[in-house]
């Protein structure tokens, strides 16, 4: 059997600690699994003292997670400290740089940096592992990146964030409002204390950019994804949906058009009959369509300490079953120097259905000016439906309608939502949410 491989892990927190625990209680199965023994001989973290339920005597300690990363006592540096800079930028590179195999869970960093340590890498001969940063414990970057050789890849979407995935879920469970259900997703732990990363997009769209790199071989572009969060969708929204047969789900989307790739992170609904719509609570879903394969869902726990973990493993397993002096493939797919840059295709130019929901002035004429707007930016719409409050006996009270369109491009849609709004109609800000096919 060969000699063991020995693991440093920057980073003992809820996943870093539950990779110990894995390795120390597991080794007989992965020692077979993996054709010799895991040892995680070395650490690092800011409390040496605090308890975190794992034996790590004998292991050393570093203060430093860059040198933890140039130390010549491991063979796989794991990055569980995360941020796009700082010292886990530092030693992620400094480790690559000095031949050691890399995993990390670390989406910031990759939608950041990925494509300069992908080369760094590539050219050292060494591994980046990197499945843990996108979609927790579900397979995705390995299926993309290795089990769909020689497919083409025109779209990628999915659920990508658990806490917006839970907040939307409950809120159409249980109709509860948005700040209700954020409340409760911070007190169990599904939320930060400061939820803006996830409920505003940004998560999902980290996760999005590299999916999109591997799926078209391009250069991440995190910061041309077209970005919307969750926190302007009200139970009105959620109610609407639902009786026009659709479900409210925040997706990353990325595919392939005449004008260039199109990422876009937004509230979106989707028939009630797809799978993708099934797809509840914290769990994550990526749907993957190819010309050979048609279309492939995957569909399982997108975070937490187990599931995180049991990714990082992978990647560690991957790493110990390698052999000195085999060529690995690409991290990305494609070899980072012929990754070509991501030409961003225009939001504006989005072609599929909407649906519109406005709050308006219960006046004569309203209702035929909306649907005049609407037919001069050549909209076709599949409904149009006027709600009123059962509960107001006000006769002037605002009215809510509510427009399903064919479908027709973003920019018609906003000129005449536009138009709407400066005829002096609406009393609210406009709703308009994307209808996304995901059958």
């Amino acid at each position: 059997m060969s000699e063991a491989l020995h693991i440093g892990i920057a980073g003992l927190g809820t996943v870093g600690a539950s990779v110990v625990r894995i390795v120390a209680e597991h080794e007989a199965v992965l020692t077979r699994q993996c054709g010799r023994r895991l040892e995680v001989s070395a650490v690092c973290a800011r409390d040496r003292i605090r308890d975190r339920g794992v034996d790590l005597a004998g292991m050393t300690w570093f203060d430093d997670p860059v040198a933890l990363a140039k130390s010549n006592a491991i063979d796989v540096f794991v990055e569980l400290v995360g941020g796009e800079d700082g010292p886990a930028y530092e030693s992620v590179k400094a480790a690559l740089t000095a031949g050691r195999h890399v995993v990390t869970a670390n989406k910031a960093l990759l939608a950041r940096h990925g494509v300069e340590l992908a080369r760094i890498a590539e050219d050292k001969g060494v591994l980046l592992n990197f499945e843990a940063a996108v979609a927790g414990g579900i397979p995705i970057i390995k299926t993309m990146r290795e089990s769909l050789a020689g497919n083409t890849v025109s779209r990628v979407f999915g659920i990508l964030n658990g806490t917006c995935n839970y907040i939307l879920t409950r809120m159409e469970r249980e109709q509860i409002p948005f700040e209700d259900v954020l409340a409760d997703a911070q007190r169990l732990g599904y939320a930060e204390a400061d939820p803006t990363f996830d409920i505003e997009g940004n998560d999902t769209a980290h996760k999005l950019s590299i999916m999109t790199a591997i799926a078209f071989g391009v250069q991440i572009a995190a910061d041309d994804i077209y970005l919307e969060g969750i926190s302007n969708i009200t139970l009105a929204d959620i109610r609407a949906a639902g009786e026009l047969g659709y479900r409210i789900k925040l997706l990353g989307v990325a595919q392939r058009t005449d004008s260039g790739i199109e990422q876009r992170v937004h509230p979106t609904m989707v028939p009630k009959s797809s799978v993708i719509a099934q797809v509840h609570g914290v769990t994550n879903a990526v749907a993957i369509e190819t010309d050979l394969l048609g279309e492939l869902l995957l569909s399982g726990p997108g975070a937490g300490g187990k599931a995180t973990a049991s990714a990082v493993i992978g990647d560690i397993a991957d790493i110990a079953k390698s052999r000195p002096g085999f060529q690995h493939g690409p991290v990305f797919g494609t070899p980072a120097d012929q990754l070509a840059p991501c030409e961003r295709a225009a939001m504006r130019a989005h072609e599929g259905g909407y649906f519109i929901r406005l709050t308006v002035h219960d006046r004569t004429g309203v209702f035929a000016a909306i649907a005049r707007r609407m037919a001069d930016n050549d909209i076709s719409l599949e409904s149009i439906v006027q709600h009123s409050d059962p509960d107001n006996t006000d006769p002037t009270a605002p009215k809510t309608v509510v427009l399903v369109t064919h479908e027709t491009t973003e920019a018609a849609v906003r000129k005449a939502v536009d138009e709407i709004t400066g005829d002096g109609h609406l009393i609210d800000r406009p709703q308009v949410i994307r209808i996304e096919r995901a059958d």
